[in-house]
């Protein structure tokens, strides 16, 4: 292994620490605060492996966790974009393909390469790996704004048409638990929490 190897893998190491400090819309699920970038990529990769068994297509989970681990990393750059923020949505993918260009270049070349496939794959969801982890990026800040009774839906006036259309990749990847999903915005809309 070359100095120069291991240099580089430490850097990004050190890189992506920052992410840590990208606070995202959605509190975490005691409402205290907002939780950071890393912390949902953490919770998604522990979600993975817990609700694989409801993919309707055979998922490789120890590849959709290598990718929500490095999903967002491009945050670090790029910031956050809420969800819904359609002004900041019509930049997002430039700012995020120069993001993973400078953060994935930290890497040696042949990790550069395996970490921004990675992250290409997540974000063209032509995989079932892909499209499985995408379902479960969507379904977490649900489960965590649901928790916080309604959370950033009511910080941001959200209604029910945005959420379902947000969830569209859980009605489609993840079938048998998008009933769970319906019923949280029913309940939801029924206690004020989201708007009709």
């Amino acid at each position: 292994m070359s100095s120069d190897r291991l240099s580089r893998q430490i850097a990004f190491i050190i890189e992506i620490d920052k992410l840590k400090s990208i606070l995202r819309q959605t509190l975490i699920t005691d409402g205290s605060r907002r939780e950071n970038s890393a912390e949902h990529s953490w919770h998604l990769a522990v979600m993975a492996p817990l609700l694989a068994e409801y993919a309707p297509e055979p998922v490789n989970v120890e590849r959709a966790i290598r990718m929500l681990l490095v999903h967002d990393i491009v945050e670090i750059d790029a910031g956050d974009t809420f969800a819904y923020d359609t002004h900041g949505n019509e930049s997002k993918a430039e700012r995020e393909l120069q993001a993973a260009g400078r953060i994935f270049g930290l890497l040696p070349e042949d990790q550069q390469r395996e970490y921004r496939a990675l992250w290409e794959e997540f974000e063209i969801r032509d995989t079932a790996d892909a499209r499985f982890a995408n379902a479960l990026d969507r379904l977490q800040p649900l489960l965590n704004n649901y928790r916080t009774q309604g959370g950033t839906w009511r910080i941001h006036k959200l209604n029910r048409t945005q959420v379902v259309k947000r969830m569209e990749p859980v009605r489609e990847f993840l079938p048998s638990v998008y009933p769970i999903v319906e019923e949280y915005l029913s309940d939801a809309c029924a206690r004020g929490w989201l708007e009709e």
